[in-house]
């Protein structure tokens, strides 16, 4: 049994879940862990080969980097300008688009 597409064993695929999910929370700085650990958490099983690709690329970049490319706008270097930093992007944007938890009112 394969996945990804790319003949890798389910425990390499596992393995490699793993390790990025592990890297998107220990970024350094408690915003970036948020945000990468969120977005892993609840994205990574969904990306194919070449996504988890891209995305271990962007884990390279450093934390204002990436803040300026998914939170604040700032078109990334060319190499960096891919489909999964726009899917950041709107997993960042859809979070803040939920409904309040409990009827509370957002700050």
């Amino acid at each position: 049994m394969t996945d990804l597409g790319t003949g890798a064993s389910p425990a390499h695929v596992d393995l490699r879940y793993r390790r990025l999910l592990f890297r998107c929370w220990h970024r350094g700085t408690q915003e970036s862990d948020f945000t990468l650990g969120s977005f892993a958490e609840t994205s990574l099983t969904s990306l194919d080969s070449g996504q988890l690709d891209r995305l271990e690329a962007l884990l390279e970049c450093t934390d204002p980097d990436l803040f300026d490319w998914i939170l604040v706008g700032i078109d990334p270097p060319a190499q960096h300008d891919h489909d999964v930093v726009r899917l950041l992007r709107e997993f960042c944007v859809s979070r803040h688009r939920a409904p309040p938890q409990n009827g509370q009112p957002r700050n």
